[in-house]
């Protein structure tokens, strides 16, 4: 058996998880919001071992240093922007019929509480064992009910989670919405080819695919040196856990397998929202595009 490096949600990967929480939850205190995940700020509050202070309400953010305040605003209005695109996109899926949703990499998504689903709607979290029993124990103390029929599936990416997806319940002989959200950067190359082969596998004819990509022209910006020091809040240093090399657009591979893709540039729906991007995501999103797919 392969075994893979693990993580938990205040060390390696699992940090990113918190931090996108985190911003969802700063975002959920705006009067002008654009999500709002009472969830999100009780994961925060929860992680009492992160190596770095995680704000859940901007009355904190005075605590931190300028550097530190600077990123929290940052990503949080980047967490409005794409949850809100995110969201409506699921939510045209599933009013036009599909009735199965996959979340790869779930994290502290809590869409499967937070959002209005109709009835039959059947949500699959894909995730590393420590990441969702974090995620189960929260939810659990908070009496927290899904909305939808929920299925948790404990496996790396990186292992058979085509089957382990299957055994949890997934149809694939049925259409799937799938929400690619925050985790293209972290696959190498061949990791990724092989993540859209499993998924087009997968996804029966009317299936619909949301995705969010970050074009290699960010890499500058990613490894510059104050880029880095300001990421570095999160406990983490983005520069040495996102992939570069050897990787090709995903609309090009969703094409070549049969998908109708579209594209729009984030600072473009940000703009629709109303919404500028400050600092250092207003800095990498000018390279970010929201792809939107259908089989």
């Amino acid at each position: 058996m392969v075994e893979f490096e693990q993580w938990d949600i205040v060390s390696g990967v699992g940090l990113t998880a918190l931090g996108v929480a985190a911003g969802r939850a700063l975002e959920s205190e705006r009067d002008d919001r654009l999500v709002s995940d009472p969830y999100a700020g009780e994961f925060a509050a929860a992680a009492e071992e992160a190596p770095v202070p995680v704000p859940r309400r901007i009355g904190e953010l005075a605590q931190l240093s300028e550097s530190a305040r600077e990123m929290w605003v940052s990503l949080a209005a980047y967490m409005g922007v794409r949850s809100r695109f995110l969201d409506r996109f699921l939510m045209g899926a599933v009013a036009g019929g599909i009735r199965q949703v996959v979340v790869p990499a779930a994290g502290l998504d809590a869409r499967a509480f937070r959002l209005d689903w109709p009835a039959g709607v059947e949500l699959f979290e894909i995730d590393q064992v420590r990441v969702l029993e974090f995620k189960e124990g929260v939810l659990g103390r908070l009496g927290a009910r899904p909305r939808c029929g929920r299925h948790v599936v404990p496996v790396d990416l990186r292992g058979d989670w085509p089957t382990a997806l299957r055994g949890a319940g997934f149809d694939p002989g049925r259409a799937a919405v799938w929400l690619v959200e925050g985790l293209l950067p972290f696959l190498p190359g061949e990791a990724e080819r092989l993540f859209f082969e499993r998924i087009s596998a997968l996804s029966a004819p009317g299936s619909q695919l949301a995705a969010e990509h970050l074009a290699s022209s960010v890499r500058p910006i990613v490894e510059d040196p104050e880029f880095r020091v300001v990421t570095r809040q999160l406990g983490v240093d983005i520069a040495e856990l996102w992939h570069f090399e050897g990787k090709e657009d995903p609309d090009r591979q969703l094409a070549a397998a049969g998908w109708e893709v579209r594209a729009v540039p984030v600072p473009e729906v940000a703009a629709g929202f109303g919404r500028e991007l400050p600092g250092m995501m207003g800095r990498a999103v000018v390279h970010a595009r929201f792809l939107t797919a259908e089989r």
